[in-house]
């Protein structure tokens, strides 16, 4: 969970009323206000939100903050009215009267002019089927009815910007009609489409296309024009405009063009009207593992977007009734494990969990998860994230679980990986291509040893504590057996290193990380049991259980443990003793579990129980873990209500946060993470409930193809892990056509590439570079052809621009962890041309290390 943004420092006056009632903390269900409202929640970039207590209180928004404008108006007996969005500002919202959020649905409801209306948003997220959980739509739902018993003439009314498929809104965008049969549809995508061209952390999807869809039954209509003729032809007649002119929905940069929808809802006394609407998001390819760029999940069997649309269209009935009764069960089970505060928890969490990740197909159409660390750095399938992630992925069954763990665990075998320990995580999302963390596949700085191997053994265990048997961890025993061998070795008192909680520092001699060390060799242990290797098992359950004996002796403090061996006078939140318990391992007395409550209770802040005694701040999903500890009612429900809270009093109107400060309720980072699928681990104590779901599981992968073999690429323009080039750089400000090729950049100072500040194996620093930002020219001469197949070879850190020949063909943020392939935009890779050419770049370093080097590859086939 690497951090590049600071903290900031938090100053807030609590009344004396708020600190009262916090303190006392009622143990009853507090009324739940949501900081953002999932309204289409899909993946990491299909994710929409309502960050207000009213839809019509704020513009929808993406899960980073931009806006991604959905407007909704209602028409009743010739007034108009807003229900979601600021816009148009001139009218009046209808007043919301209610909202609820469930695992699946949304429902917003509206009263006023004699009806009452309701507009829910359903995305099809039922964990047993991976086909529907894996499905890009959301549905929007709109019932009216006569609350005076009069006829009321009703008409609904949706748009949205082409936006939506857009990074930024500057860019290009087509939009076209994409109805198939008894589909109506209109698509829109960028005039560019660089299919998983950009990787990082604060972006939007750029390339596929995003449909506004209804089914063809003559209730409703759909077009694309100008915003202003479309809300304007239904505020007057409530109905909507022609489409624009072709060429006025072609190649648009203007923001100024929307995909509508429009639909009768007339109601009376015995009558309600209804009418419902499609959204979805085709990506075409959504992952990149290992530089193979994969299909999602729902493609894997030949399907278009008009097979999906069908189908959805065709299930949508269904659908309804069994996201209702899932909802209605899921939502019972979790008051009865853990209150209402648990339900409302949970089912806020539920959709953003898994619009956290995508499901793709592998070269054998398994599936494969791949979660994304959203507003921390970025990574993809970071084994620290999915850790707090898979209580929810767990509880639903061995496809689910088995997902996320596949990938990781394939590249971790590979040859690739040659550290003792498990790796950090995949890359930076979408590009799945090996860790980028730390010093990535090259060297130790920064790994997190410890951690990764003991998430992956508690990880291979729940699996077989669900399943039943340790068939799965058979796959992979080299890796596990030789991460056991290490957290025997280096485990009970870690050195000094980084774990899930990097943001806090290095540490060493980390009790809580002793835990999650201990309890991975209680696990592995189990495992070798499962698997009849009895002397093995007996082997590392005596160690667990000493290392358990001593832990116990070496970290008391009196009335609670220490957060360093060391360190007498502090402590933190041992999370990680859970699969103490619901693993069954007995390692730990429960004295402990009971010692830790009975500190934490009286320890807690307003808003939440820190994370230790360094700072006020605290994690989500890791109080949501430690309420568990003692498996009582009482304990658990007096650790959540502060959280509940928290979340109805933090002023960040953001997706979920899961690292907020426990005294002002002001969100420190970390926004719509899949971490919150934690909250699910209560569950997981509940054995008959667990293997409830977990039974339902109806794909039953297994047979996932290996992982793809990676290609070779041949330098046409060397960089300096090939051969050191000459460059002219500068640090100070040029003039503002210093990109062009006729500038002249002879007055700069030439140097061999990289540039940086510090050399490792990774980052081969020729040319010291110190300052914020570097530009740098160069002249080559490029023979041959096929300059289409051209790639840049870049290592950056961090915020780069690339130009060709006067062009913008390359433009990246964040920070590689080493050289990798870049496709040059449309712009850039026609303006490459035979002779020379002019390669400019600017490069600006945002914090941290820094370094930059370039050059041309072409790839070969996969070796």
């Amino acid at each position: 969970m690497m951090i590049r943004t600071l903290l900031n420092r938090r100053a807030v006056a609590l009344s004396v009323a708020v600190l009262f009632s916090t303190v006392c903390c009622s143990l009853h269900a507090e009324t739940f206000r949501p900081p953002s409202v999932p309204l289409v929640a899909c993946d990491p970039y299909f994710s929409l939100w309502s960050p207000a207590d009213k839809l019509t209180d704020a513009d929808t928004t993406h899960w980073t903050g931009k806006v991604q404008r959905m407007t909704g108006l209602v028409k009743i007996d010739g007034k108009n009215f807003r229900i979601m969005g600021m816009e148009p500002g001139n009218v009046p919202a209808l007043p919301q009267t209610g909202l609820e959020v469930l695992p699946t649905r949304t429902i917003y409801s509206f009263e006023g002019q004699g009806i009452h209306l309701t507009l829910t948003f359903m995305t099809a997220a039922l964990p047993e089927d991976l086909d529907l959980l894996s499905r890009p739509v959301t549905y929007l739902t709109w019932e009216s009815h006569s609350t005076d018993n009069q006829k009321h003439k009703v008409a609904a009314y949706f748009d949205a910007y082409g936006a939506m498929a857009c990074n930024t809104p500057d860019q290009a965008v087509n939009f076209n009609q994409a109805g198939s049969g008894k589909i109506k549809a209109w698509r829109v995508g960028t005039v560019e489409q660089p299919i998983l061209q950009k990787r990082g952390d604060d972006l939007r999807i750029d390339w596929g296309y995003f449909y506004v869809a209804m089914a063809d039954n003559g209730h409703g209509s759909l077009t694309a024009n100008k915003v202003e003729a479309t809300r304007t032809g239904f505020m007057t007649d409530g109905k909507l405009p022609a489409p624009a002119a072709e060429a006025a929905l072609q190649n648009n940069n203007r923001n100024d063009t929307v995909l509508a929808f429009a639909a009768k809802l007339d109601c009376a006394k015995n009558t309600v009207g209804t009418a419902w609407l499609m959204l979805a998001y085709d990506d075409l390819y959504s992952i990149q593992y290992m530089r193979k760029n994969l299909r999602p999940y729902w493609r894997r069997n030949g399907w278009e977007p008009a097979d999906l649309l069908k189908a959805s269209a065709r299930d949508y009935a269904l659908l309804q009734k069994r996201c209702a009764a899932f909802d209605d069960e899921l939502m019972n089970d979790l008051r009865n494990v853990g209150g209402e505060n648990y339900a409302k928890l949970g089912a806020l969490a539920y959709r953003q969990c898994f619009a956290a990740g995508k499901f793709i197909a592998d070269e054998n159409g398994q599936p494969l998860q791949f979660c994304k660390e959203n507003h921390s750095n970025g990574c993809i399938s970071t084994s620290d994230v999915f850790y707090p992630m898979s209580p929810q992925f767990l509880l639903f069954g061995p496809t689910l679980a088995k997902s996320f763990i596949v990938p990781f665990m394939n590249y971790a075998a590979s040859e690739r990986w040659k550290f003792p320990f498990a790796p950090h995580d995949l890359g930076t999302y979408p590009k799945a291509n090996g860790q980028v963390y730390g010093d990535g596949e090259h060297g130790v700085n920064n790994q997190m040893p410890v951690e990764e191997s003991g998430n992956l053994l508690c990880l291979f265990a729940a699996v077989a504590e669900m399943e039943g048997n340790a068939d799965f961890a058979g796959i992979y025993w080299k890796q596990l057996e030789q991460w056991a061998n290490y957290l025997k070795e280096k485990g009970f008192d870690p050195e000094k290193q980084l774990c899930t909680d990097d943001f806090a520092g290095h540490l060493a001699h980390n009790v809580n990380l002793s835990v999650k060390a201990i309890c991975g060799l209680g696990s592995f242990a189990r495992l070798c049991e499962m698997r009849g290797d009895k002397a093995k098992a007996d082997e590392y359950f005596k160690l667990a259980r000493e290392f358990a004996q001593r832990w116990v002796k070496e970290a008391d403090d009196g009335d609670h443990f220490r957060l360093a061996f060391d360190k007498p006078g502090t402590w933190s939140q041992k999370y990680n003793l859970v699969w103490d318990g619901v693993l069954g391992l007995n390692l730990f007395p429960k004295e402990v579990m009971r010692k830790e409550m009975d500190f934490y209770k009286k320890t807690q802040n307003a808003f939440g129980l820190p994370l230790d005694n360094r700072q006020t701040y605290t994690k989500l999903d890791w109080i949501t873990w430690t309420a568990t500890l003692t498996e009582n009612r009482e304990d658990f429900n007096a650790l959540l209500a502060p959280i509940i809270h928290f979340l109805n009093q933090t002023p960040d109107r953001s997706a979920m946060t899961d690292w907020y400060q426990t005294k002002s309720a002001k969100k420190v980072g970390f926004d719509a993470r899949p971490v919150v699928g934690g909250v699910f681990m209560r569950m997981l104590y509940e054995k008959p409930v667990w293997q409830k779901y977990a039974k339902r599981d109806k794909t039953k992968a297994t047979g996932w193809a290996a992982m793809p073999k990676l290609p070779g690429f041949e330098a046409v323009l060397p960089a300096a892990d090939t051969k050191p080039g000459l460059w002219r750089y500068t640090t100070s400000q040029p003039a503002t056509n210093w990109f062009t090729p006729e500038f002249d950049a002879s007055s700069w100072s030439e140097g061999q590439s990289g540039f940086g500040r510090t050399r490792n194996s990774a980052a081969i620093v020729n040319t010291v570079w110190t300052a914020d930002d570097i530009w740098l020219r160069r002249e080559v001469e490029l023979k041959g052809s096929k300059w289409d197949e051209l790639l840049g070879w870049l290592h950056h850190d961090d915020d780069t621009e690339v130009y060709v020949n006067g062009v913008l063909a390359i433009k990246t943020t964040g920070a590689t962890g080493a050289y990798e392939d870049f496709s040059f935009n449309r712009r850039g890779r026609t303006a490459i041309q035979p002779g020379k050419n002019v390669i400019a770049i600017h490069c600006r370093n945002t914090g941290g290390e820094q370094y930059i080097d370039f050059g041309l590859v072409r790839s070969k086939a996969a070796n």
